[in-house]
């Protein structure tokens, strides 16, 4: 009865996989907010590197990853994928449950699948400083690591109710070299305006990012990096579902549902998208589903249509599942899903009906993480957590339908700096908040019409 399937370094993958080459339809273009046209490379220029620009862009089913930033992942890669026998024989079910664990980087999250990447290209054009937001710290503590690596110097902006709640989230980041602000911070315009606003302010992630890209826009030594959202970014992230179709193999089982938590999309592309290639290209019958917050519910609430990435309106129009970019999430423990929108690509799957999406309280998150450590013995992160309710639900569905079900989720990172948000939840301190109906209501009004 095996429960680690372990792949050896020699087969980690040696190319990310792109899913718009095997699109039924092209995602929509992305536009200049000002001639509603399609943007070009120049366009995203003071913002990033060449080659993250034409990875953005590129219909190349497979890019090739450097040694250099291959080097670097042997440090992690491949990671373990895991059978939760005993979660199974808690909840009785028929099911077999599998979950592909990236806590084991050394940020302790599947953030450094694009942190490396995106350093290392920063590096290769010149780049001397970077500038990134990140919520609850994931993202931001694979970016610190990864620059550390490329002697790269960095600034992050965190979300301000994170920063509070997550200090040694903020600790590690410092610890490999970066400077850590809390957002809205008085550094930025973009962050000033905030304040004189709402001093008061817990931040988004749509406000930091609206921080970090004007940071890199307005120095000339600066390049921005995103976390989440963009097309290169869910490419990076494809090395994990590349592994875990070659770990199935090693179980001797196909997945009948994969399961992920989504917040910008970036994890659950990781894992999903070489797994949508299979049913989009050899037919596979496999379901996919998107977990997500119910205080933040972009994929099962939001309109789709064109929007801002960030609060102050300074990214281009992508076209998303959003709530509106001036949309203050309520102050929920998952801080890396508190974004008012997904990523495009994750919303195209959706749109065309490759893709289901769920959204759960944070009671129930935390009820669910709680059984799973209790269990398998890892303490997920809340963000993880959505994906733990979300394939207990579907264990249990099959035990109640007395079938055999194979399930897969992405076990994106480690609670060990959450947990305060546990103690809350043990003391009955943890709210569920209702869908802010009125508040996204609110926010639409300032979704520009396209």
């Amino acid at each position: 009865m095996q429960t680690k399937f372990i792949l050896p370094e020699n087969e980690m993958p040696e190319a990310w996989y792109n899913i718009v080459a095997d699109l039924p339809s092209p995602p929509a273009p992305v536009l200049n907010p000002g001639t509603k046209q399609p943007i070009g490379p120049d366009d995203l220029a003071p913002l990033f590197p060449m080659e993250i620009i034409g990875q953005e862009v590129s219909t190349e089913r497979y890019i090739p990853i450097p040694e250099e930033v291959r080097e670097a992942y042997r440090l992690y890669r491949p990671s373990p994928l895991y059978r939760a026998h005993r979660l199974e024989r808690a909840l009785d079910t028929p099911a077999h449950i599998y979950y592909k664990y990236e806590g084991v980087s050394p940020a302790g999250s599947h953030k450094p699948n694009t942190a490396i990447p995106q350093a290392y290209y920063n590096k290769a054009e010149g780049v001397k400083r970077i500038s990134t937001e990140t919520g609850a710290g994931q993202w931001g503590s694979a970016m610190a690591m990864a620059c550390t690596f490329f002697d790269l110097e960095l600034k992050v902006y965190m979300v301000k109710v994170s920063y509070y709640q997550k200090p040694y989230r903020r600790s590690m980041m410092e610890l490999w070299g970066a400077t850590v602000v809390p957002s809205p911070s008085p550094d930025t315009q973009a962050g000033r305006q905030v304040l004189s606003d709402d001093p008061d302010s817990p931040g988004s992630l749509g406000i930091a990012i609206s921080e970090a890209s004007e940071d890199a826009a307005t120095r000339d030594d600066t390049k921005y990096s995103l976390g989440s959202v963009l097309n290169h970014v869910l490419l990076h992230q494809t090395i994990v579902g590349q592994e875990t179709l070659k770990q199935m193999e090693l179980a001797g089982e196909e997945a009948d549902v994969v399961i992920g938590c989504v917040g910008g999309g970036s994890n659950y592309a990781g894992l999903a998208f070489p797994f949508l290639r299979r049913r989009l290209v050899e037919g596979a019958k496999t379901r996919f589903i998107a977990a997500e917050p119910e205080a933040c519910p972009s994929l099962t609430r939001g309109e789709y249509r064109y929007d801002f990435g960030d609060t102050a309106e300074t990214t281009p129009l992508m076209k998303m599942h959003t709530l509106g970019h001036t949309f203050m999430p309520p102050d929920i423990h998952a801080g890396g899903l508190r974004y008012h929108a997904m990523a495009p690509l994750i919303c195209h799957l959706h749109d065309l009906g490759l893709i289901e999406a769920r959204a759960y309280h944070q009671t129930a998150v935390f009820e669910a993480a709680v059984q799973f450590a209790r269990t398998e013995g890892i303490i997920p992160a809340p963000e993880s957590a959505h994906a733990v309710r979300s394939a207990i639900d579907e264990a249990l569905a099959a035990k109640e339908a007395g079938t055999k079900k194979v399930i897969v989720f992405n076990l994106s990172g480690h609670g060990h700096f959450d947990m305060s948000a546990y103690d809350k939840y043990f003391a009955g301190e943890l709210e569920d908040f209702a869908y802010p109906e009125a508040a996204v209501r609110e926010a639409m009004k300032a979704v520009p019409v396209v």
